[in-house]
């Protein structure tokens, strides 16, 4: 797990090691045990490393096969690597490391392009040909890692994160209309390639994006998850169903115990983290480290779930850590976990990841986390209703999105309002072949897109803020795989989730599957009052905000007088969400 960067020069120049030096030394958390550079003509690239496979420096980055003429920066865990590895060393490739980065290497020279169908795991990378000059780009199917880039006069940078391209300057820094339109509708969420800024882009997850050297090329789609029946679904039994899942999940918590460090789990005592501490255990890991955090409560809404996390903690024999935040210590650390987003992430949870990765990171190296499930096997309340739904997309907004577009008018500058985006991508994304129902079209639309840029994304930022790796089982390709081929009604049963929660029986106690669902939850940032209001109130009155002028004074007014009136059909808070997009531009100096 590392941070990458790089300045591509497409008029001649050298490539400029400066600003690669500014954007890797920005990403120093991302990986705080070792440092790299390398530059030839055009191309300069840079990295921080995270030692976790490999722990040599046979395994430095950026790292440069002069036999075969190619280089690479990556970011990432390929869990299949060993296989690989032994597959090209029956062609005759010899390796001079360990680690997975070097088999990336090798097998972009035996297989082309189309290497990344072979890899199992979360990536990003930046792999360049010395002789042609060409550079390709990747992300792994599910966006686990993040890939920016940004066109400068006269060429292109990349990174790991957004921030890192801003350091090295150059950047146009106005805001997107359409990403504000998506900011606003979808909790924070901004479909790749868009940011909300309009000089800075990301790779779509699932993709490669070849760089020649006069000019970026197009993006080109490697991997679309396909929400339809093979030959023998529609009849086959849901004892079968179960049973595949359970091996799907067994595997993919197997295969990311890969490392040559301990791996520890974060376990918040719901369904998804406690059957991973489950299945950690059956593989026989002993000594195991869970992690839970939990905050204070505000009038009746609990700011812990202790009580289920120390369950599953007790029943497997866990190492567990109990880490409990009170309010004099989380409204500090707001403007440090802001400061470490990449892009802005309204989710109440991203402070307390951002706190429960700073004590987890003095233990362990890497982590096991249960982000996705929901998306995958449709643990939401919206999906039920879409199983007979008439009109999905209507259905899915109504549920979903944060306001309407009328509301919106009401709330941003007029010169930045434009069309309904948020509605109009929903409809394009529910009419995209591959989906029938009105289920399969929202799960395939929050996998590939909400996760993504949501829970996905805060994980990674958080936990890498702390220079920790966060592995995500249920995000493994082939479950996901597995997952979108099961008939709705088998997912979204009794509530949700509900081939997942029957395969879990055979592996965790029925007391934590069968409790109410639960959330991440830090009240604090949901129900805003004394000192937090009086935070926000700063940050939106400041002069800066006040020349932006992003927001209509008087809505800003509104959301001010009675917050608590408003909040999103998703349990969030409006004015949170305005004033964070706020604070994290103010942060950044834009």
């Amino acid at each position: 797990m590392c941070g990458i960067c790089g300045d591509i020069r497409f008029d001649g120049a050298i490539a400029d090691l400066a600003a690669v030096s500014a954007m890797t030394s920005h990403m120093v958390p991302r990986g705080p045990d070792a440092a790299g550079v390398w530059s030839q003509k055009q191309l300069a690239f840079g990295h921080r490393r995270l030692k976790i496979i490999d722990l040599s420096e046979k395994a430095q980055q950026p790292m440069f096969d002069a036999e075969l003429g190619l280089g690479i920066v990556y970011n990432g865990a390929i869990y299949n690597y060993p296989e690989l590895r032994r597959e090209l060393e029956t062609k005759g490739y010899r390796f001079f490391s360990r680690g997975d980065t070097e088999v990336l290497l090798k097998a972009y020279h035996a297989w082309g392009e189309d290497f990344v169908q072979r890899l199992n795991g979360m990536f990003a990378f930046a792999l360049w040909e010395r002789d042609s000059g060409r550079v390709l780009l990747g992300r792994d199917r599910l966006g686990i890692k993040p890939l920016y880039y940004a066109e400068v006069e006269g060429g292109l940078r990349l990174a790991s994160s957004l921030p890192a391209l801003l350091a090295a300057g150059g950047v146009d820094t106005r805001i997107d209309p359409v990403a504000l339109h998506y900011y606003l509708s979808f909790h924070a969420v901004v479909p790749a390639p868009h940011t909300i800024l309009r000089g800075v882009r990301k790779l779509a997850p699932g993709h490669t994006l070849r760089v020649e050297p006069q000019g970026l090329g197009e993006a080109k789609c490697f991997w679309e998850p396909r929400f339809e029946r093979q030959p023998g679904d529609a009849t086959r039994p849901f004892e079968e169903w179960r049973e595949l899942v359970l091996d799907g999940v067994t595997r993919a918590v197997r295969r990311r115990l890969l490392a040559d460090v301990p791996v520890g789990a974060l376990l918040s005592g719901g369904l998804d983290s406690s059957l991973i501490v489950g299945l950690l255990a059956e593989q026989g890991q002993k000594g195991l480290k869970t992690y839970s955090v939990g905050f204070e409560s505000v009038g009746e809404e609990k700011g812990d779930e202790f009580q289920y996390s120390d369950l599953i903690a007790a029943h497997y024999g866990t190492e567990h850590h109990r880490i409990f935040v009170d309010s004099a210590r989380l409204l500090p650390a707001l403007g440090q976990a802001v400061g470490a987003m990449s892009e802005p992430m309204i989710s109440h949870d991203a402070v307390g990841f951002y706190l429960l990765s700073e004590e987890v990171s003095k233990d362990v190296k890497v982590v096991q986390s249960g982000q996705g499930a929901d998306e995958v096997f449709a643990g939401y309340h919206w999906y039920p209703p879409l199983l007979d739904s008439r009109d999905p997309v209507a259905d899915y907004c109504r549920v979903f999105c944060d306001r309407d577009h009328a509301e919106m008018a009401g709330l941003i500058h007029p010169d930045l309002l434009g069309d309904d985006h948020a509605r109009a991508f929903v409809a394009e994304h529910f009419a995209r072949p591959g989906a029938s129902d009105g289920v399969d079209k929202a799960l395939r639309l929050d996998t590939t897109i909400m996760l993504v840029d949501d829970p996905v994304k805060r994980v990674d930022n958080m936990t890498m803020a702390w220079g920790l790796e966060a592995r995500v089982p249920f995000l493994d390709h082939e479950l996901v795989e597995l997952a979108a081929r099961i008939p709705a009604r088998y997912k979204v049963a009794e509530g949700g989730k509900y081939v997942l929660k029957e395969a879990a029986r055979q592996v965790i106690p029925a007391a934590v599957i069968d409790r109410p669902k639960g959330y991440f939850p830090v009240p604090a940032l949901k129900y805003i009052r004394g000192p937090y209001l009086e935070f926000v109130r700063d940050i939106l009155q400041r002069p800066e905000a006040r020349r932006r002028g992003l927001f209509q004074p008087a809505a800003v007014e509104r959301l001010l007088a009675e917050p608590e009136r408003h909040i999103t059909p998703l349990r969030g808070s409006k004015l949170w969400q305005v004033a964070l997009l706020e604070y994290w531009l103010q942060l950044r100096g834009i």
